[in-house]
């Protein structure tokens, strides 16, 4: 290390808010030795002094559930433990549904607390009232009610934080402001500050408002946004009882928090404003703006309506202030993708709530090298750099911001800058009634809406969507005939050089041995066993070999490659070089051999295995694999040639039915194969045997990433295992519901999908292993149990004949 610095400590946080105190107080409390946080101000500066303090547990995905359980378990020690007062008040919170629609989306979440173990109860509009007796009940539909939520004083709890991290030996430094961050071989080596220079081994960016600014020091791009939050104080002219609950109403677009003698009042309006492209100024510390009367209207009045004494009382205090929204509206953190060093716990929009289960999990970490759960939903390299752009970021933040409290539909799609990524057959496919969907800033058919019919979402909870009929008609055009099916979004990554071959083959669970011309369905995975990715590696020689995994899982899948990758071997991004079509079906071949002059016969071109083709006047790397569970072909095609390729396959398919299919399809063929989806069904947190997959592990290979750990799970057994479910029929599953066993909660659904073919709904999920080979199980949804059979986790073709044909 070439920087030379005033003093050098192990760790360094930057940011002394709620966030960064708590990952200083659990890295100290867990024994790290010389930890040092700086504040540019003074600790709550920026956000977290003026935020609301509500606590609520329950979100919509399981392990940013865990993260606020994991909070609220710290909150209910943290005040005996270093003897700071923190207010926090277990009240709980009523969340009430003034729509039909509303009333879905609280019954889904009601049958997910069950399977997410989390305390919550149906309440009818009457015992609503009983909760919470200043509210008029006309139009509710029902509550819910989780007694384990409250609200909490956001200062005193940073001040808590600090006591117990100087407590257990970390320092905390005020009035430091960072203004360089020196990189060296990849390393965040030290920062230069306002009081001279810090070295360290570890810096962690905590710095809220200003994560994003700190990230451009270290070039680390963070989609982390800013926009104005308003809420206000009514006067002290209230007698509440100590105990009385909070209140969120999000079909009028507010909270409600109990003060003393008031209530503090907030909600997520439409059209909030952004502010500074996501970098505020370095100088701005404990400022607000002033009150914006026409947004807060949009909240207040509802408000009033719901709770008339509000009418008698004035508005005693606005506050106007900058919160963190992420481009997708969820925190950012883990390790980031452009350093080996440089950890971001950042976006939280409610980070008072989240931040003891943040602090944990980034604690855990950064000194265990495991979170303690998958960090998927709010992983840093979820996003890219595309991501960071200052408007893209900020039309994306501030609809993250006025969606918080709509309805959130299965399957609904974001609407703002959308268009960004386009692969060179998104004309043609709209002309063919494509409805697409974004992933990483691609559009993607997501279906084909038949001629004459609105080529729009229109989803429902309980019943079946608009698109429902059109991708079973996709699903057929699959099984029967023939599909194209536009890929070029899926991530893509040559590596290269001397070694390669050897170096993926220690990187991946799979035996890549064979020859050139070979195609490997594979994961990756950690020390602990656990699916890191799951991908096809395409062996075209030892010097050179291609990786292929999901849109939005390029940054991720491609970090953790190049992290074990040995000098003179490189990963490069190709995603954007190559289109990607997929023809399958029974007739595939045929129509694929009508414009080429290479065999491809069943003998000469096997599953599972590459070569280059001629596709009418172009040429194509084609790969015979799928995830659709039928014969087909992966042709990726240089981009300037995807649309002839694409028109002469078209033509040459006429006679035999083809037709274009969308991602929907795709889910739906899948699932009905027992094909799984990595951070649906196979995370992290799970390992292949778990997963029925140790037929992709090859023990006897020789030494690679997991190979003890899974060696060992094989010889112990598994303690749970993965299975496939099915209902007759139709049934509203969407994931995350409850799965019952002599009507006690044993598990919950992962993936969940209709099978066309089958006419039954499918869902995956895991069950204790002493149970998995039982037949008859419940499935709760919106209230309602469903008959359950566990079956095969192949549902169609389990012999792969049609794959292999």
């Amino acid at each position: 290390m070439s920087f030379r610095a005033d003093r050098h400590v192990h760790i360094l946080i930057i940011g002394g808010g709620a966030i960064g105190t708590s990952v200083a107080y659990h890295l100290a409390r867990d024994g790290a030795k010389d930890v040092l946080l700086v504040e540019k101000a003074m600790l709550t500066h920026g956000c977290t002094w003026h935020a609301a303090g509500l606590v609520g547990q329950l979100r919509g995905k399981r392990n940013l559930t865990r993260l606020m359980q994991n909070s609220v378990a710290v909150f209910d020690r943290l005040e005996e433990e270093t003897g700071q007062h923190i207010a926090w008040k277990k009240v709980g919170s009523l969340r009430l549904a003034g729509s039909p629609e509303r009333w879905s989306e609280i019954r889904r979440s009601m049958t997910q607390a069950k399977s997410f173990g989390v305390e919550c109860y149906s309440l009818s509009a009457d015992e609503a009232a009983g909760r919470f007796p200043y509210i008029v009940k006309d139009g509710i539909e029902g509550a819910a009610f989780i007694p384990g939520d409250g609200y909490i004083d956001p200062y005193s709890l940073t001040m808590a934080y600090a006591r117990g991290a100087r407590m257990n030996g970390a320092k905390i430094e005020e009035g430091v402001t960072v203004e360089e961050i020196v990189i060296e071989n990849r390393r965040a080596v030290g920062v230069v500050t306002n009081g001279g220079t810090i070295s360290c081994d570890i810096l962690v960016n905590c710095a809220g408002l200003w994560a994003k600014r700190v990230g451009e020091m270290a070039g680390v791009p963070l989609a982390a946004g800013v926009v104005e939050h308003q809420y206000f104080l009514t006067e002290k002219k209230l007698t509440l009882p100590p105990d009385l609950t909070t209140l969120r109403d999000p079909d009028n677009n507010f909270y409600l928090k109990p003060d003393t003698g008031s209530f503090a009042i907030g909600g997520w309006e439409d059209g909030t404003k952004g502010c500074w492209r996501g970098k505020p100024p370095i100088d701005f510390g404990r400022e607000l703006f002033e009150p914006n009367w026409e947004r807060l209207e949009l909240f207040a009045l509802p408000t009033a309506t719901r709770i008339p004494a509000l009418n008698e009382i004035g508005i005693q205090t606005v506050i106007n202030g900058p919160i963190p929204v992420s481009f997708d509206g969820e925190p950012i953190m883990g390790l980031a993708p452009e350093l080996d060093n440089f950890y971001v716990a950042c976006g939280f929009t409610a980070g008072i709530a989240a931040s003891g289960g943040a602090g944990l999990a980034l604690s855990n970490l950064i000194l265990h090298g495991d979170a303690g759960m998958d960090l998927w939903p709010f992983d840093v390299r979820r996003f890219g750099a595309v991501h960071a752009q200052g408007r893209y970021l900020e039309e994306r933040a501030i609809e993250a911001y006025g969606a918080y409290y709509k309805v959130h539909w299965p399957g609904e799609e974001a609407q703002a800058v959308r268009g960004l990524r386009r692969s060179p057959l998104h004309e043609t496919l709209a002309k063919n009634g494509a409805v697409f969907g974004s992933k990483f800033g691609w559009e993607r058919p997501n279906w084909f809406a038949p001629r004459g019919s609105e080529g729009k979402d229109i989803p429902s909870f309980e019943g079946k969507p608009n698109w429902f009929d059109a991708v079973g008609e996709e699903v057929k055009a699959i099984r029967e005939r023939a599909a194209l099916i536009d890929q070029s979004s899926f991530s893509k990554f040559e590596i290269s050089g001397v070694g390669a071959w050897e170096a993926m083959q220690r990187i991946a669970a799979n035996d890549l041995s064979g020859t050139s011309g070979k195609a490997v369905y594979t994961q990756l995975c950690n020390e602990r066993g656990g699916i890191e990715a799951d991908v096809t590696i395409v062996h075209v020689s030892d010097d050179l070999l291609y990786l292929i995994t999901g849109s939005g899982f390029g940054v991720r899948d491609g970090n953790w490659v190049s992290r074990h990758l040995p000098d003179g071997v490189t990963l490069r991004d190709v995603t954007n070089r190559f289109a990607t079509l997929n023809i399958c079906g029974p007739h595939a071949r045929d129509i694929l051999q009508s414009v080429s002059d290479d065999d491809l016969s069943n003998a000469a071109f096997p599953f599972l295995s590459a070569k280059r083709i001629e596709v009418g006047a172009a040429t194509a790397l084609a790969v015979r694999i799928g995830y659709v569970g039928e014969l087909g072909y992966e042709l990726y095609i240089d981009q300037e040639y995807a649309a002839h390729v694409y028109d002469t396959l078209k033509t040459a398919g006429e006679p035999f039915g083809i037709a274009d299919a969308g991602y929907r399809a795709i889910d739906a063929a899948r699932m009905e194969k027992g094909y799984l989806y990595w951070s649906g069904d196979i995370t992290p947190d799970y390992n292949p045997y778990e997963a029925g997959l140790g037929f992709c592990v090859a023990l006897n290979k020789g030494d690679f990433i997991g190979r003890d750990a899974l060696a060992a799970i094989k010889a112990e057994g598994v303690k749970r295992k993965l299975v496939s479910y099915t209902v007759e029929g139709f049934a509203p599953f969407h994931g995350g519901e409850a799965v019952l066993l002599d009507g006690k909660v044993v598990g919950s659904t992962a993936s969940t999908g209709y099978g066309y073919t089958l006419g039954k709904t499918i869902a995956f999920g895991y069950l204790p292993a002493e149970i998995a080979t039982k037949e008859d199980f419940e499935i709760e949804a919106f209230g309602k149990t469903y008959q359950a059979r566990r079956g095969a986790r192949t549902l169609y073709d389990p012999k792969m004949e049609r794959l292999k044909a």
